[in-house]
């Protein structure tokens, strides 16, 4: 059985991991057979209300707390994982990857990604496992891995693959219910909800990135 390492920044598509992303994920890589451990940053994090879109930044959640909402209290501080325990890596999407994982949201190319999550990346590129990665969380791998003109997908969203094309990655258009594989750096991407999607289009896509995945791990 595969051991899959998945990375969640929260609770919620506003401020953290996109939960019907995160439950496409653990339902495909569940039926292909695979064992999946969660894991997200155990830190203070501002809210947002998603029922009127606004941000209150004195109210806080924390962000490990949160993801295990969504894992049923499975989740993992992410400064225990260790790749040479894992076959390989996803990232679920939600705008917890550009706010809390990185600051793309407000810098862009010129981001920085947490620490921690650069370490894992970084791991298990080095240890040439493959690492899949859902909706906008593949900025995440431009930003660490671009230097080396990985492939990946953000949809046809145009204006942020201009963006991420400023990393070195290689951006291609990919329909939501497909994937792209960089088989030479074993990286798999699928756009999910960078595109006004229907939950089936999104989980289309996304099961066939898990299919993909494990055979690779």
């Amino acid at each position: 059985m595969k051991k899959i390492a998945l990375l969640l920044s929260g609770c919620g598509h506003k401020d953290g991991a996109e939960i019907t992303e995160v439950v496409s994920l653990l339902i495909g890589l569940s039926q292909y057979k695979a064992k999946v451990l969660p894991f997200s940053l155990d830190y203070l994090v501002p809210v947002t209300n998603h029922l009127t879109k606004k941000t209150d930044s004195e109210r806080k959640r924390n962000m490990l707390e949160e993801a295990a909402r969504i894992t049923r209290g499975e989740i993992h501080d992410l400064s225990s994982l260790v790749a040479k325990d894992f076959d390989a890596l996803v990232i679920a999407g939600g705008f917890g990857v550009a706010l809390h994982f990185s600051n793309w949201a407000e810098k862009g190319s010129q981001c920085e990604v947490h620490e921690e999550v650069t370490r894992v990346i970084k791991e298990f590129y080095q240890q040439e496992k493959p690492i899949g990665a859902v909706c906008i969380a593949p900025v995440l791998l431009a930003k660490v891995l671009g230097s080396y003109k990985i492939n990946i997908t953000l949809g046809d969203d145009e204006k942020v693959a201009s963006e991420v094309r400023k990393t070195g990655a290689v951006v291609e258009t990919c329909p939501v219910d497909d994937y792209i594989t960089d088989r030479d750096h074993r990286i798999i991407t699928t756009p999910a909800f960078m595109y006004d999607a229907s939950y089936d289009q999104v989980f289309k896509g996304i099961n066939a990135l898990c299919k993909e995945l494990v055979e690779m791990a």
